[in-house]
């Protein structure tokens, strides 16, 4: 019985049981239903509650599979590795496997329309639409492994994440980026500020861009023509991270007319961090918040691009001062959003739980920036170090990559890890795993 228990629970079940010892263990936390011994008029109830109320079912089988997942077996492999290492006072690291390419669930939550913005679990969740920003992102990954591998299937899939940009588009050449599922554009897109999603398009496009020579000219060509409109609007953004997207794709478009353009927003991004860098706080704002890693990396870029010193400068200021506060032997733990980090606090990154998986991989793509035209090996180091974060070494030495799924968790709680597979962390591995694979995506100063 207890083992019955134990599988029903690992695969999602309601389940409801007498209280037995094992029961009482694995039921708590609304995980089940118990009922008394010898008492069938309350299983009556029990069973025919949970067969006419499909919310109650839903409800317990969530509950049931995230109490469960600790018990993975890469979660368990990990688990006894580290006991081991605890009694033989042994100083080896654990090492951990890169899994393969795999885009199933990329795959699982894109439509002939674009890529759905949130799963339940692994299952798409239609009801939550589209946006911009997963497109987006989707398209620059699966360039990416378009490039790496010239895999012919990942051609559909970038034309339909292309054409989704394009439905965003707008005759002013701003971008919206909220889309429901019966294809219309959402009332969010005139409450929230979109300078972030319209610097993701034009990263996004400047990428595909940069790719002219192996994808098919109709591509290019309409990334082209959509970058182009947009910068009349781009030059109006003061958005940190929405000035630091734009720089990376102009920076990949690698057109010397927009160039005048890269310079004006890279300013931008000095005088902010002229601004508020003072003492021991080396940074563009008075706070740590998400996509931090983006900036720096950016003003890298644009160094490149220019050959301006500055940019340089600040870039490797900042990007050290940002991973003083993330990296700590050898471990990542990234910004939490449940509360973001002050310029005034004492503490460094404290707050347990609220890690996203985006921001481990801007991390570990501004690493592999840096490492290729910097030419350091410390930052070689700090990205695989930082890539195992999606392989259980974390705070809760718990996968956040699912090698079943192929997709990838949303977040690392307190407690737990947020079992849903998203588009954003999904798309975020992917963009981390192929960096990890082939960290040479850049042009560098010896050949502009």
């Amino acid at each position: 019985m207890p083992k019955v228990i134990f599988q029903a629970s690992d695969c999602g079940c309601s389940i409801v049981s007498t209280p037995i010892p094992h029961a009482l263990e694995v039921l708590k936390e609304e995980t089940g239903i118990l009922i008394d011994f010898e008492a069938p008029k309350q299983l009556t109830f029990a069973v025919n509650t949970l067969l006419k109320n499909e919310n109650s079912r839903e409800k317990l089988r969530i509950k049931s599979l995230q109490k469960m997942a600790p018990t993975a077996w890469e979660n368990s492999s990990i688990l006894h590795a580290l006991l081991f290492h605890k009694f033989r006072n042994s100083n080896a690291k654990l090492k951990y496997t890169l899994p393969k390419f795999n885009l199933d669930h990329i795959q699982n939550i894109t439509t002939d329309f674009g890529m759905i913005q949130f799963s339940k679990i692994s299952e798409p969740d239609i009801d939550s639409g589209y946006t911009l920003d997963d497109n987006a992102r989707a398209m620059i990954a699966i360039c990416q492994h378009y490039k790496a591998t010239k895999n012919k299937s990942d051609l559909q899939l970038i034309s339909i994440y292309l054409n989704f940009i394009k439905f965003c588009q707008q005759k002013d050449g701003s971008f919206l980026n909220y889309v429901d599922k019966e294809k219309q554009f959402t009332p969010q897109n005139y409450e929230t500020n979109l300078e972030d999603s319209n610097g993701r398009a034009i990263w996004a496009l400047g990428y595909l861009i940069s790719l002219r020579e192996i994808l098919p000219q109709e591509f290019y060509e309409l990334a082209e023509a959509m970058l182009q409109k947009n910068l009349v609007f781009a030059e109006k953004i003061y958005s940190t991270r929405a000035i630091a997207f734009i720089i990376k794709g102009l920076y990949y478009q690698n057109s010397e007319k927009n160039i005048p353009l890269l310079k004006e927003l890279a300013n931008r991004l000095v005088k902010m961090y002229q601004h508020e860098a003072k003492g021991n706080w080396m940074w563009f704002e008075s706070y740590l918040t998400y996509g931090n890693s983006v900036l720096p990396e950016a003003l890298l870029f644009a160094w490149v691009a220019t050959k301006n010193e500055i940019y340089k400068e600040i870039a490797k200021q900042s990007f050290a001062f940002l991973l003083s506060k993330i990296i700590v032997n050898d471990t990542i733990k990234v910004i939490s959003n449940q509360g973001w980090l002050q310029k005034e606090s004492k503490e460094n990154n404290r707050s347990n739980g609220g890690e996203q998986p985006i921001d481990v991989a801007y991390t570990i793509l501004a690493l592999a920036s840096f490492y290729k035209i910097l030419d350091n090996e410390k930052y070689f180091q700090m990205m695989h170090n930082s890539f195992n974060w999606f392989l259980g070494k974390n705070q809760l030495n718990q996968i956040i990559y699912n090698p079943v799924t192929r997709g990838c968790y949303d977040g690392l709680e307190k407690n737990n890890v947020n079992i849903n597979q998203g588009a954003e962390s999904t798309v975020s591995y992917l963009m981390a795993r192929i960096s990890m694979e082939f960290p040479t995506d850049f042009r560098t100063s010896e050949n502009l």
